[in-house]
């Protein structure tokens, strides 16, 4: 062994879709890149429903016909529902060109497909591996890596990303995490064989309801293929919490209040305990640093509501993966212009979406019996993922567009009553 050879070019800290992403696209364009996974695949994960822009960056990186071979459940939009009032947002119906399908995924699936396939293009993978330290440098960036035998050992590379997602392992070691500037709450999710009967029910959509009594709590229904389905809610958490002593009693208490997911899922047989997530939103003062950068939810994390996270997390792989290259093929490269400033874009567009959602200006629109079509043309491509695109202008002026726009549809509403 060679001490002043690095021991890969590139270090990537989980096997998620951001670091299956950057591994399978740095290994095409000629690097050493070894992967570095605490967990054993396959295993369970939430955010299970993809956005059609995830699709174009599937497909820059090469593992696109991974994904469509895999007979995953089409997606091509999403239906909301409130106390009887339903409707629904066509992810094909937008303004921004691309991608108007996509398809909702079974976690533990995905996300092994996606890491054999970054290893089929020659990355190297590590399971049952925690990263415990690391040394930051911007030309020999240092791990230590402890695996579940005992062993500790130290790997350098030329160039760390850091995909760990809720593990946020280099944000904790670099100190770099902050305030998320969003209300703590929690998810309680499960999956189930879902025994829906009705045939008006649209498996091509995510259902979101919300509760009858409290804006506040919304729930999530995706389906998957062959019968399946994931099933959760989100809100306050004193607010779930008083609804029952273990995960499972406030997961069912809950769905039962909600009459539309009371009644599709009648028949539904629980497949797997009911977990838990609390205080999941999540920030970091920067997202790159001498020799390594944050992808994804390592982060930056908001909320589930508008399935926004693997879209983040593989936009953030997209993006890195050409700087990381050529930088180490001795490039210029300014990760704070190229990375940071445009990655956080399209973020803050997603948090003023999720802001909105909870003060109620977007349900306000959403339910809306005829808000203006190109308005909603425009919704639609950021739900769909398009929230990069400079030419909306709910891109580029999220917070006012959505007040104006929940203020004409209030106060049409309070013309028609």
């Amino acid at each position: 062994m060679n001490p002043s050879v690095p021991d890969c070019d590139v270090a990537i800290i989980g096997a998620g879709p951001a670091g299956a992403a950057a591994a399978a696209r740095l290994s095409q364009l000629g690097q050493r890149v070894h992967v570095i996974e605490r967990s054993h695949f396959p295993r369970f994960s939430i955010g299970e429903s993809l956005l059609p822009q995830s699709m174009a960056y599937l497909d820059a990186a090469g593992l696109l016909e991974t994904v469509q071979a895999a007979g995953y459940q089409p997606k091509n939009g999403a239906a909301f529902t409130h106390r009887a009032r339903t409707t629904t947002i066509d992810f094909r119906d937008k303004t921004t060109p691309g991608w108007g399908t996509t398809y909702q995924v079974e976690r533990a699936d995905f996300d092994q497909r996606l890491i054999h396939a970054a290893e089929s293009y020659g990355a190297t993978l590590e399971f049952g591996t925690t990263v415990s330290a690391f040394d930051a440098d911007p030309e020999r960036p240092t791990l230590q890596l402890d695996d579940e035998h005992g062993g500790t050992r130290r790997l350098s590379a030329r160039f760390v990303l850091d995909a760990s997602g809720y593990g946020r392992v280099l944000a904790r070691l670099e100190s770099l995490e902050r305030d998320p500037r969003a209300e703590p709450r929690m998810a309680i999710f499960s999956h189930v064989a879902d025994g829906i009967d009705e045939a008006a029910f649209d498996r091509e959509k995510i259902l979101i309801g919300v509760h009858p009594e409290d804006s506040g709590i919304w729930f999530w229904l995706i389906p998957f293929a062959e019968g399946r389905a994931s099933v959760g809610v989100v809100g306050d958490i004193a607010a779930l919490t008083a609804q029952g002593d273990t995960p499972e009693a406030r997961w069912r208490t809950l769905l039962d209040q909600e009459p539309r997911f009371r009644h599709l899922l009648r028949n539904a047989k629980r497949l797997r305990e009911v977990g838990e997530i609390r205080g999941y939103a999540a920030s970091v003062t920067r997202l790159h640093g001498p020799g390594y950068a944050l992808l994804g939810n390592a982060g930056e994390f908001l909320d589930p509501v508008f399935s926004s996270g693997i879209t983040i997390a593989l936009h953030s792989a997209h993006l890195a993966a050409p700087l990381v290259d050529r930088q180490l093929r001795g490039g210029e490269v300014d990760w704070e212009v190229e990375f940071e400033t445009p990655l956080r874009s399209g973020v803050e567009t997603f948090r003023a979406f999720v802001e909105a959602w909870y003060a109620g200006t977007l349900q306000t629109i959403v339910f809306h019996e005829a808000p203006p079509p190109h308005f909603k043309r425009w919704i639609s491509a950021v739900l769909a993922g398009y929230a990069w695109d400079r030419e909306n202008p709910f891109v580029t002026a999220s917070r006012r567009r959505l007040a104006a726009l929940a203020e004409v549809c209030g106060h049409r509403d309070e013309v028609r009553s």
